[in-house]
């Protein structure tokens, strides 16, 4: 992210700076957002419900022979369009976040239970956080006891720090340990890959080619990249191509996809809309090998992940795409109406016409009846992201209890109203809900200045 350009004056390197394309994603500010559609009514911040599909604690059973193992929270370096950003880093006096509960051991040790009693398991992708951030030693540990399950067939390894940190994968100790590894995966017929993350060409240098050329000499069959589709950073034609270009010729990374950014609080500055990545998609064809032509897709909730051009219908107007699927996840397994109905994802507002954006005046309504919300297992009284403790799937549903502050005697929880104010600005919450919500509040604060002044 260092300026290129020549200063021309007095605050010329702060305006580079502020348009560099890495920073765009890596350090936004406030003023990068939209002032009209910060954040979609449907944004969640677990977007793809991946904590409601976990197998075990971590561990990720979303598709039907493929599993996520999520082993850390800790990332080297934070993307602001972490679709994880429910369970990475911290939490602050805002957002209270997701953290794991059981032991690290504990929940290695349940992982491999699972793919071990699972034999439809034949994929494992290997992520957090960032495995980078896992000692050595104990990451090894885990990838020879899950080389151990004769089922086991592929491992891909998650790193978006052999862009952001590519000194990591340079250490002797990470090169030795990957060549051991390799050594194993070969040995009994399992593919190891590693994926990686660059949005940007400038963010593939000398030192992310030599790590990478590291990692093949070590014994890893591929490296490939998966980025994601950000206006401001890569949302046009040249830019990708110029990206895929540099990973393939200078780094020996093969591009692989590109995914659409998901719903998430505080994004629509960086989504796009489907019709604009299926422009997206006809404009690299062509151009690159055919095997390393990256496929642009949307990560649908409750779906998963498909080509832009794979949707089963799209309400331009509104838009609304709708999408099927052919297997049913893990929260699914009791519903006869899973692979039959549609499942919805949403354009960013701003990028809809006048008749479709909230307030607008449709010229006509869709024929197309709207997608029911999947019915959760009978085991769960209620929808598992409406459980307490955790905030439900869509803002518009959040329940009074989660928006209400704790009273503790003659004292109101200063860190609910912040966060009620908060989703106030973010346009997560009416003015009339707002004070529907503050109406109890202000009554008895008014009871207790009345009771206190006698």
């Amino acid at each position: 992210m260092v300026p290129s350009v020549v200063p021309s004056g007095a605050g010329s390197l702060t305006e580079a700076f502020y348009a560099d394309p890495i920073r765009n994603y890596m350090i936004p500010v406030f003023s990068d957002r939209r002032t009209d559609w910060s954040s979609h009514p449907h944004a969640t911040r677990d977007s793809l419900h991946e904590h409601d599909m976990w197998a075990t604690e971590g561990l990720t059973h979303r598709y039907p022979t493929k599993v996520l193992a999520e082993l850390l929270p800790t990332c080297p370096q934070y993307c602001g369009h972490c679709t994880r950003m429910d369970l990475v880093g911290n939490s602050t006096p805002v957002i209270e976040k997701l953290k794991f509960a059981g032991k690290p051991n504990d929940r290695i040790g349940d992982m491999i239970d699972y793919l071990k009693r699972t034999p439809s398991v034949r994929d494992v992708v290997v992520s957090g956080g960032d495995v980078a951030n896992m000692p050595w030693p104990r990451l090894e540990a885990f990838l020879t006891s899950v080389l151990e399950v004769d089922n086991i067939r592929d491992i891909r390894l998650a790193t978006k720090a052999l862009i952001g940190l590519p000194q990591h994968w340079l250490q002797p100790e990470v090169v030795d340990g990957v060549g051991r590894v390799a050594a194993i995966a070969r040995s009994r017929g399992v593919s190891l890959a590693i994926h990686t993350h660059a949005n940007h060409a400038n963010s593939v240098t000398p030192m992310v080619a030599a790590a990478t050329r590291a990692m093949l000499d070590a014994g890893v069959r591929d490296v490939r990249n998966r980025g994601v589709l950000l206006n401001g950073v890569n949302a046009d034609g040249d830019t990708l191509l110029d990206l895929c270009f540099r990973l393939l010729d200078g780094a020996q990374i093969m591009p692989y996809y590109f995914y659409m950014c998901d719903m998430i609080p505080f994004s629509e500055h960086w989504r796009v809309s489907v019709a604009d990545a299926q422009k997206l998609q006809h404009h690299i064809m062509g151009y690159l090998p055919g095997f390393a032509t990256p496929r642009i897709v949307c990560d649908v909730p409750f779906v998963g992940k498909r080509w832009v051009h794979q949707l089963a219908d799209y309400d331009t107007e509104r838009g609304i795409s709708y999408w099927t699927k052919n297997y049913k996840t893990s929260i699914e397994a009791s519903d006869s109406e899973a692979l039959s109905r549609t499942y919805e994802y949403y354009d960013p507002i701003h990028t809809l016409p006048a008749a479709g954006r909230p307030g607008g005046r449709s010229t006509g309504a869709s024929t197309r009846p709207r997608s029911r919300p999947p019915r959760w297992p009978r085991r769960l009284a209620v929808p598992p992201r409406c459980r307490p403790g955790r905030s439900p799937g869509r803002p518009s549903d959040f329940p009074d209890r989660w928006w209400s502050p704790r009273i503790s005697g003659d004292s109101v929880t200063c860190k609910a109203l912040q966060r009620l104010l908060l989703n106030r600005r973010s346009g997560y919450v009416t003015s009339e809900r707002c004070a529907e919500i503050l109406g109890p509040w202000l009554v008895r604060i008014v009871r207790l200045i009345v009771i206190s002044s006698f």
